[in-house]
């Protein structure tokens, strides 16, 4: 008889995890708060315009292929994928504005442009962190920690000096590269998982590199084809998913999680994998205290987190051609800018990410239109020292339209806004159960990163295992995907009673 297996929440690590799962002959079921999957990786559509809600680059596009791969289909046939050239734009204060690409031809045309000693400076980087990210890759982002023992050994310890982590992503870019501009361009992806490039471990300059080397991609449709592309599989192999039913409690017997609460009926099952943001879970869903362990409600409260955002999307009748498909605004005063962010004050000049998704796919918009997102990334509500009320809202959203129309010269760019939705980090609170509106989930400061993170496997309860940004590896679509794998593979492990 096939085990039973309850999925809460249909996020991507939710998603992928089923996927897995169900693929291996277990009898899964999802149950998803919302009344379409993806949580985070959502779409947002009005008036013809079509917008990703949350992630938007794609980042390791074999880590995507490899939740299909693994349930035995083509991904290709899910999940069609092209390379974005330029990967992105960089636009400075003083004018300038940089295309940063992997045809290394053109790149060292630009950094020999800067200075020779910073284009030999780059490939350094390029070479030292790679060599860095072949220990994490294989010594830590794709190992599942249960115990002491898997962290604390003499081979992991020895590991974990090669990755160099004492020191913050900027100080350790700035040792190869002098130039400001590029130091940037090298340090800012660190929001991409929201923590500081001046506080946040060195060990994430390999994001930059990853782009680098492998480039940044494309799926066609946007990003939440990739979660509709889950949910179509999923169903595919014989799964369920049951839609706007919102989980109220996990259901403990002798510290072991036999099954969930859902509109006051109790469903059981073998095995619990829990998608919902991790300090939410433990404060809303865990509320037998017995198996809280460590994590009880003040410690989640004086745990670290991410930033979080504001975010726009506004259809525009007309083309964008100044713009490519990722863009990079920065703050005249970066580092006042990164300082705000992390101490409560809402920037009042942001540096901040615009995408225009319909230079890759003339679909998400009227013909002849453009579908433009805007991310913010500002302090976390415990932190907050704004409420966003809707007049501060409007208030923001005109200063960032103002940054766009000059650094673009596009002047009269608010009067081309056909569409408009705006979100807020209240909206991440109230209606995605994100923690303090922390985006990204806990921060992945050294502390709060690897071992030290929450496991994939619950540790205070038999049966419970967790897929999602706040647990190990930690934020972002590839490592969020990497969660579920990890969780499957605890799941088999303990099933086989290995």
């Amino acid at each position: 008889m096939k085990k039973k297996i309850i999925v809460i929440g249909a996020g991507v690590g939710g998603l992928a995890t089923a996927v897995r799962l169900q693929s291996q002959g277990y009898d899964v079921t999802i149950y998803e708060k919302f009344d379409r999957v993806g949580g985070k990786m959502n779409l947002i559509a009005g008036d013809g315009y079509n917008f990703d809600l949350g992630p938007t680059i794609v980042m390791m596009p074999e880590v995507y292929e490899d939740v299909f791969k693994f349930a035995g289909v083509n991904p290709k046939d899910y999940i069609p994928m092209e390379k974005i050239e330029p990967m992105y734009s960089l636009y400075y204060d003083d004018g300038d504005k940089l295309k940063v690409t992997t045809d290394y031809v053109e790149m060292n045309k630009m950094l020999e442009g800067i200075s020779y000693n910073d284009a030999q400076g780059f490939y350094e980087y390029i070479a030292e962190i790679y060599r860095r990210y072949l220990v994490a890759k294989d010594d830590f982002i794709e190992i599942s920690f249960r115990g002491p023992k898997d962290f604390y050994n003499p081979y992991t310890i020895k590991q974990t000096f090669k990755l160099k982590t004492f020191d913050s992503a900027y100080h350790t870019i700035s040792k190869y590269l002098k130039d400001d501009k590029l130091r940037k361009m090298l340090s800012f992806q660190t929001l991409y998982i929201g923590i500081s490039p001046y506080n946040g471990p060195s060990i994430y300059t390999i994001i930059p590199m990853v782009e680098m080397l492998y480039g940044v991609w494309f799926i066609k449709g946007g990003m939440y084809t990739m979660a509709n592309a889950m949910e179509r599989l999923f169903k595919e192999l014989g799964g369920n998913v049951y839609l706007n039913s919102e989980v109220d409690e996990i259901i403990f017997k002798d510290k072991k999680a036999v099954g969930i609460r859902l509109n006051g009926k109790e469903i059981y099952a073998d095995y619990i994998v829990c998608n919902a943001d991790f300090p939410y879970a433990m404060k809303n869903l865990v509320k037998d205290k017995e198996v809280k362990g460590k994590y009880t409600d003040e410690k989640i409260d004086k745990m670290k987190y991410s930033c979080s955002c504001f975010l726009m999307y506004l259809g525009i009748d007309k083309k964008l051609d100044q713009m490519d498909c990722h863009n990079v605004f920065f703050a005249k005063d970066f580092d006042k800018n990164i300082e705000d962010i992390f101490t409560g004050t809402v920037p009042e000049d942001p540096s901040f990410y615009a995408y225009v998704p319909t230079k890759m796919d003339e679909s998400l918009a009227p013909k002849g239109k453009e579908s433009l997102y805007v991310l913010v990334p500002v302090p976390e509500l415990s932190k907050s020292k704004e409420n966003w009320d809707e007049k501060f809202v409007n208030e923001y959203k005109e200063r960032i339209l103002n940054i766009i129309s000059n650094k673009i010269n596009e002047r009269d760019l608010k009067a081309h806004i056909e569409f408009e939705k705006l979100i807020t980090p209240n909206d991440f609170k109230d209606k995605f159960n994100v923690y303090n509106s922390a985006t990204f989930g806990l921060a992945p400061t050294l502390f709060q990163s690897n071992y030290y993170r929450p496991h994939n496997k619950y540790k205070y309860a038999e049966n419970l295992y967790f897929a999602g940004s706040s647990v190990h590896p930690g934020a972002g679509v590839p490592m969020v995907l990497t969660s579920a794998k990890l969780a499957c593979e605890e799941i088999i492990r303990d099933d086989k009673g290995e």
